[in-house]
């Protein structure tokens, strides 16, 4: 368990900001580990004061900055609007704060490679919040098809739902909204744990309303090898998440994949040679262990598991798939730095 000092308890985080992933799935997360929610801030005092008694969260600040210089805690946890978390990031590490991001750690690779580079040259650790990645299921998946599936040639991955609020920041160009930032994340996340990292990018978006974003993107992850990978997200329609990965042999599927309840159980099925087996796992909250995966990285001096070279793995391809939907053509996707 990460120790503080002289305080002998575990991680301290303050919360910048009252969003909604947050207030649902992250601070009852941390407070399920041996780490504390320390403080919480919004842009109102009145807001984070209102939220800190619902939570029961001891200190509440009405502006980011006052509760990374005045708060008692270790590291803060950053659910921004993604063109924010860049800026506010690198000030929680002026402040010596380590920091738990959420997806899209920046807007671009350009941004991700100089965030990491300004929390290194801070002395904090910097981490993508990829919860899913953290979920028992996840890893098993990619152990069977490591380890028991023969060669991969295809993935498919989707994550779609119904955004029905135009006023919603996801809608928002000025803040980096668009469901390839929002949700084709989680896609091309899965996708690239599957085959690894992408040489090409094609892709097609619309803008179902008129907003300055993609509402909807499906695009082709290619590989010189002859593998490939068929990533889709959108607003419109009902929810829907999932991937699908083909091998030589077999295959291997898993539905409600990135966002399942932390109270509700969740399968896989694969067939290998003609044999079907179908596994279940029980409830378990990825959140809580994304958070203490975060702190032992921290107390133990280690890289945390998102690293730099999986953000930026993860950035470079969606990078490619805007591009490519910008343009119309394909796009190469650079060699890791």
């Amino acid at each position: 368990m990460f120790i503080n000092g002289e305080s002998g308890i575990g991680m301290r985080f303050g919360i910048i900001s009252t969003a909604k992933i947050a207030r649902k799935d992250v601070i009852p997360g941390i407070q399920k580990s041996d780490h504390t929610v320390a403080a919480i801030s919004s842009r109102t005092r009145d807001r984070a004061s209102e939220v800190a008694g619902a939570l029961d969260i001891d200190s509440a600040f009405g502006d980011y900055e006052t509760m990374f210089a005045e708060a008692d805690i270790d590291a803060v946890y950053n659910p921004l609007p993604n063109a924010l978390h860049a800026e506010w990031s690198q000030r929680a590490a002026d402040h010596g704060l380590d920091v738990l991001c959420e997806k899209p750690l920046t807007v671009d690779t350009a941004g991700a490679v100089d965030l990491f580079d300004y929390c290194a040259e801070q002395g904090v650790t910097l981490m993508e919040a990829f919860m899913y990645q953290f979920h028992p299921r996840t890893r098993r998946a990619r152990e069977i098809v490591k380890n028991e599936l023969g060669e991969v040639h295809t993935v498919d991955a989707s994550f779609k739902f119904s955004l029905g609020d135009a006023s919603n920041i996801r809608l928002d160009p000025e803040l980096a909204g668009g469901s390839l930032m929002d949700v084709g994340c989680y896609a091309v996340s899965a996708a690239r744990g599957f085959l690894g990292e992408p040489d090409r990018a094609f892709a097609h978006a619309r803008d179902s309303r008129d907003s300055g974003v993609d509402t909807n993107l499906s695009g082709i992850l290619s590989y010189d090898d002859g593998g490939v990978a068929s990533v889709s997200c959108g607003f419109d329609g009902p929810r829907r998440e999932y991937y699908r990965v083909e091998t030589d042999d077999g295959w291997l599927e898993a539905p409600n994949c990135f966002g399942p309840e932390h109270d509700e159980s969740v399968s896989l099925t694969y067939s290998v040679d003609g044999r079907e087996v179908t596994e279940t796992f029980d409830p378990v909250d990825h959140y809580q262990l994304q958070v203490e995966a975060f702190a032992d990285a921290v107390e133990n001096g280690e890289a945390p598991p998102i690293d730099r070279a999986e953000t930026l793995g993860n950035m470079r391809a969606m990078d490619a798939l805007a591009r490519s939907a910008d343009t119309g053509q394909p796009v190469d996707i650079a060699s890791p730095e």
